[in-house]
């Protein structure tokens, strides 16, 4: 199927979410040069709900600030506004999620800390950033069970019956699969390439074209995730480590053994970690 057509069908889903007025009104803001991050914290704390999760995900385990950040002004000095940026989207979208999807909520969160692992690891510049793409990367499955409920029943059913991986599943029930949303998602909503790159093409690293290393981190953060079985991603299916995020990639035995075991306390630091909490 051509990306026009499926584009087409996802533009006709009902419901699609719009990009959160305050992400609208501070990506706006961002573009003048005089705005200063009091000015956008300012407009993300006028929203009192929003900006107390915002603060909660900033001072979360996974970005090695607990109960340390008191403002969302300081959370952008020290992480950025694209990382702000992400966790404002994560914190109005991912809302959808709770009671309904905590599973994949825990698996969003786990490829969170296990991204922010592994770009640490690889002396990354800013491991922040790909910690969102992980949070974000499975965007598309939200909106696939919110906007088309029963067609999100008919893949599961298929994943269940056929023991098939819920990529597949999509792709038969839909034509188009969850990464395909997202990266429309991604596309009106604005979204720098650090973020738009890992969030479309975690299941294709090799696709990636403006930043294959975050990418190839995101698609490995979700196999180990999986591979522990942390969350519910959607189905059982551990998907295969494409080759080339491996070469690009390029981490030993070594690396991988450090990598889990720091995952194992940093997963369990966040076991009960979730916005209604």
């Amino acid at each position: 199927m051509n990306t026009i057509t499926v584009r087409r069908k996802i533009e006709n889903i009902k419901g699609l979410p719009t990009l959160p007025g305050v992400v609208q009104k501070i990506s706006n803001m961002v573009e003048n040069s005089t705005t200063s991050a009091e000015d956008i914290g300012r407009i993300i704390s006028s929203d009192q709900v929003l900006s107390a999760k915002v603060l909660k995900l900033i001072n979360s385990a996974f970005y090695g600030f607990p109960g340390r950040i008191s403002s969302v002004t300081h959370g952008l000095v020290l992480l950025g506004f694209n990382v702000v940026k992400g966790l404002v989207l994560s914190a109005s979208v991912f809302d959808m999620m709770e009671g309904k999807m905590v599973g994949l909520w825990e698996h969003s969160l786990g490829t969170a800390i296990t991204s922010g692992i592994i770009a640490k690891r690889m002396n990354q510049k800013d491991p922040e950033e790909v910690s969102v793409a992980g949070l974000l990367h499975d965007i598309g499955k939200v909106v696939i069970k919110v906007s088309m409920p029963d067609e999100y029943e008919k893949i599961l059913e298929l994943v269940e019956e056929k023991e098939m991986p819920m990529l597949e599943a999509e792709n038969k029930v839909l034509d188009f699969n969850h990464a395909n949303v997202a990266n429309w998602l991604c596309e009106k909503w604005n979204l720098p390439d650090n973020l738009k790159d890992p969030i479309t093409y975690h299941h294709s690293p090799h696709l990636a074209k403006k930043v294959p290393k975050q990418t190839a981190m995101i698609h490995l953060a979700d196999i180990l995730v999986k591979g522990i079985g942390h969350g519910q991603g959607g189905d059982r299916w551990v998907p295969p480590l494409n080759k080339e995020a491996w070469q690009t990639l390029n981490l030993s035995k070594n690396d991988i053994e450090e990598i889990i075991r720091e995952m194992d306390t940093d997963l369990e630091m966040v076991e009960d970690f979730g916005f209604s909490s």
